[in-house]
């Protein structure tokens, strides 16, 4: 069984270990960290200076650490996932809706949120697809937002779901004809 639980310092050098190159870690963290490898002190330090509007978490299974987020706060009604990451042993296992879906009912019910959003590159179509098996939709931007990154331009595809969206998907059970993400 899958649980959420705070992020704990000792939990940075595991999940970084799910990070084999700068790619990946790119297509997780965008611009957010300098070189590549990340230690976990920077990791812990940036968990740190992020202040009380931020909930990193990680994900639990049989006693281990299986993936992790956080939530922030980006304004008194809407939360944003970023950050997410699976153990690399355990993909394509549902383990990322899964979290995904825990972390939504935090945000909707424990933080009382209206709207929870994300952004994920176009290069990571596993991961678009995990979030939306979870109940995101693609929204439009008024403008489309890349980043440079590795000499090449990363277009970033936001999605988002609301409370109520949410709400009605699981008084139904998961959709019907959804497809459980590789992530």
């Amino acid at each position: 069984m899958l649980r959420l639980r705070p992020y704990e310092p000792r939990d940075a050098a595991i999940i970084l270990s799910w990070i084999p190159d700068e790619f990946a870690l790119r297509q997780w963290s965008a611009d957010r960290y300098g070189p590549y490898p990340v230690t976990a002190e920077e990791m812990n330090r940036q968990y740190a200076e992020m202040g009380e509007e931020v909930f990193p978490l990680t994900a639990v299974e049989d006693g281990k650490t299986a993936g992790h987020l956080i939530l922030r706060f980006t304004d008194r009604q809407t939360v944003r996932l970023g950050f997410v990451i699976v153990d690399t042993a355990r993909r394509g296992r549902g383990l990322g809706r899964e979290m995904v879906r825990l972390a939504l009912a935090r945000a909707f019910d424990g933080l009382n949120a209206r709207r929870a959003t994300l952004g994920v590159f176009e290069n990571n179509p596993a991961a678009a697809a995990c979030y939306a098996s979870a109940g995101f939709r693609e929204t439009p931007l008024p403008v489309p937002v890349a980043y440079p990154i590795m000499g090449e331009s990363w277009a970033c595809r936001e999605m988002a779901i609301t409370r109520d969206q949410w709400r009605g998907m699981n008084r139904r059970g998961t959709e019907k004809g959804v497809k459980s993400c590789g992530y």
